[in-house]
């Protein structure tokens, strides 16, 4: 196994349990974060909320498996700048700023994945050996 595969499923999962843990804590308190999501003016918290977990965590296993790995990378890339629009756009507030930005890069590392495909440990290149 190269070391080139290594790092790409390790950049996966770094990536992947991001959203995981989100998806996980969002199953966890879900009055608080339809509560969340209600306050910065969002319609329909329930489905926002529904959503939100299904594209977090249906998201994040498939990354860490590699399956369909450019598109849940551009889909959680688009999702994670929503996000960091909707609810992280306050630049008074240091810490909205720090969310802000931390999101930008999360973006970053995922058009990498989007671009440089999820690497020879992954369902994708299973599925592509098999064909």
């Amino acid at each position: 196994m190269s070391q080139t595969n290594q790092i790409a499923v390790a950049g996966r999962l770094l990536l992947a349990i991001v959203f995981i843990l989100s998806g996980v804590g969002k199953i966890a308190a879900p009055e608080a974060t339809q509560g969340f999501i209600a306050s910065v003016g969002l319609p329909f918290p329930l489905l926002s909320y529904l959503v939100a977990v299904l594209v977090e965590l249906g998201g994040g296993i498939l990354l860490v498996v590699g399956f369909q790995t450019k598109l849940v990378s551009l889909a959680l890339a688009g999702f994670t700048f929503a996000t960091a629009v909707v609810f992280h756009h306050d630049f008074a507030d240091q810490n909205q700023m720090i969310h802000f930005m931390k999101n930008i890069s999360i973006i970053g590392g995922l058009l990498q994945v989007a671009a440089f495909g999820a690497g020879s440990l992954s369902l994708d290149a299973r599925r592509l050996r098999a064909a």
